[in-house]
């Protein structure tokens, strides 16, 4: 923390693992530093919302890495953009489709090499020994598995899924809340839960599915959209490809994401992936895990951002994850 203490600091990249996010960028933002955060942004509920609150008291530029908002050549961009004007239709439900969630650690001990820092490596996650596959040595040839594991990640789905979820998100325009509703899908005849198909639902009925096709699916009373880095498709081309109308809105275009949060710096506007937008996006993904490894069927608050109803206390007992000593994210 001592490199944060520096006057001639102004603005903060942070790219370690997803389990130290939070406790980096809360004390960024209350020593006043822009920050730009890989996503998904944090762990856990309350890790999200001490986040905000920071950038708040402090009103730095926050940017969250969800590039998908400005680059991949603007498909993403393109597909909410006809989704917001209604060219599908209403939306009545999106897929999503993106990796499993997440899984305990279960890896063999080994013994921690020379100049290895293990303990800063883990952070506020709960202490184990070490192993390469979590922190791998010099320049290595694999990607690191720590993704896999609830102790420092959501899992893939919630990888890749900070960036699917976060479109989905954004075509429903539903950046400052979240579902309402968290529906598990039916257990198999060996009494086993799916690691598919979970449903996130929101109070005006559409239902956010993890599922389907590779990239996210927006279906709607008119037709269908899929989008993912490698393609853009509809149900009826024109839905794309004819230009905007009286009453259409057009989508920004930004030059590309970095850009736009230096951009922002210098403004005070607030980024496109804001930390609001970070937050929420990680909350749906944390949600759905959250149902996952209850394998219960709950109500979501979004503003009060609490589990109610039936099973509200099993889904609120698993919102914050315990600490290490001297790791704990201030205000949550």
């Amino acid at each position: 923390m001592d490199l944060l203490e520096r006057d001639d600091l102004d603005a903060v990249l942070i790219t370690t693992p997803d389990h130290q996010h939070a406790f980096e960028a809360v004390h960024a933002a209350n020593l006043g530093k822009h920050i730009y955060c890989e996503k998904p942004l944090t762990l856990t509920v309350p890790e999200g919302r001490a986040i905000c609150n920071a950038v708040k008291r402090t009103n730095v530029a926050f940017q969250t890495g969800s590039q998908q908002r400005t680059e991949y050549g603007h498909k993403f961009v393109d597909a909410v953009q006809a989704v917001r004007n209604g060219r599908i239709g209403t939306i009545e439900r999106i897929e999503v489709g993106i990796g499993d969630p997440p899984i305990p650690c279960d890896l063999p001990e080994e013994e921690t090499p020379a100049g290895t820092h293990w303990d800063r490596w883990l952070g506020q996650a709960p202490q184990r020994a070490f192993n390469h596959e979590l922190c791998p040595l010099g320049v290595h040839g694999h990607y690191p598995q720590w993704r896999k594991y609830r102790e420092y990640c959501n899992g893939p789905f919630a990888d890749f899924g900070a960036h699917h979820y976060d479109i989905a998100q954004w075509g429903m325009n539903a950046d400052a809340t979240g579902p309402s509703r968290i529906i598990v899908p039916a257990r198999d005849i060996d009494g086993t839960l799916p690691n598919r198909g979970l449903v996130l639902e929101y109070d005006n009925g559409v239902r956010v599915e993890h599922g389907g096709r590779s990239g996210i699916t927006f279906h709607g009373t008119h037709g269908t959209i899929w989008v993912d880095r490698g393609g853009l498709e509809a149900s009826d081309q024109a839905m794309l490809n004819d230009p905007l109308g009286n009453g259409e809105t057009a989508m920004p275009r930004h030059r590309n994401h970095l850009h736009n949060w230096i951009t922002c710096i210098r403004s005070g506007d607030k980024p496109v992936a804001n930390e609001e937008v970070g937050h929420r996006t990680a909350s749906m993904n944390q949600l759905a895990v959250i149902g996952y490894e209850a394998g219960e069927s709950m109500q979501w608050d979004p503003r009060a951002e609490r589990f109610i109803g039936v099973n509200a206390a099993n889904g609120n007992a698993r919102l914050a994850r315990v600490t290490r000593e001297g790791w704990q994210v201030p205000g949550t």
